[in-house]
């Protein structure tokens, strides 16, 4: 059977039929219990059973003789959403001759991953110029997603031992602390959010973009 826009499951159980009766609901700036229904029942379900679980079986069965490269490939597809959804922005790709984007879109992910890494606590703290983020992009996101490898030196660690996300001097990325940190930033945006105007209305214009 032919599925319609509708039935697109968006979060869990939710289409976008749902997102689009809730969404009259929300109001920027508005009633905080609304945007904290919209977190837990859009946003944590949707990063929850698409991303965050699946790497919780992997972390929980895990043998060290290989696992971290899915892990690792997993966190940099949150790091786009996250900082995406943040800014209220969706990719499109645009080949040449295409019309222009607009304010609210973006085609290269480098910018946007980067602009995570080095604006977002805790990750800010270990890298902490924009060359350390572009390195560990091209080397470690760009080689797992295109290539299934990391690159330019880059290796995956299980843990640091003091909670580093990574070494960008040494070229080591520690993915259980890494996890660990994109945890904490769930948690620091489920507080903001309520609260926040401009990022109520990111958010509208994210799902927004998820319903198209």
């Amino acid at each position: 059977m032919n599925k319609t826009i509708g039935d697109v499951h968006i979060a869990g159980s939710l289409t976008t039929d749902d997102w689009n009766k809730f969404r009259a609901t929300l109001v920027p700036g508005g009633d905080p219990a609304i945007w904290n229904k919209a977190f837990e029942d859009y946003f944590h379900t949707r990063l929850s059973l698409r991303y965050l679980a699946p790497i919780k079986v992997l972390q929980d069965n895990g043998t060290f003789q290989g696992e971290g490269f899915s892990i690792a490939a997993i966190q940099c597809s949150i790091v786009e959403f996250l900082e995406s959804t943040v800014q209220g922005k969706s990719y499109r790709f645009r080949p040449k001759g295409s019309p222009p984007l607009t304010q609210h879109e973006y085609s290269s992910s480098s910018d946007i991953f980067v602009s995570f890494l080095i604006s977002r606590t805790p990750f800010r703290n270990d890298f902490k110029t924009e060359i350390a983020a572009r390195d560990f992009y091209e080397g470690v996101r760009c080689g797992l997603l295109h290539e299934a490898r990391t690159k330019k030196g880059w290796t995956i660690w299980a843990q640091s031992g003091d909670g580093k996300t990574a070494d960008s001097n040494q070229k080591v990325m520690y993915r259980d602390d890494f996890q660990t940190a994109l945890l904490r930033f769930v948690d620091w945006y489920k507080g903001a959010l309520p609260a926040d105007k401009t990022l109520q209305e990111a958010f509208i214009r994210k799902f927004d973009s998820l319903c198209l």
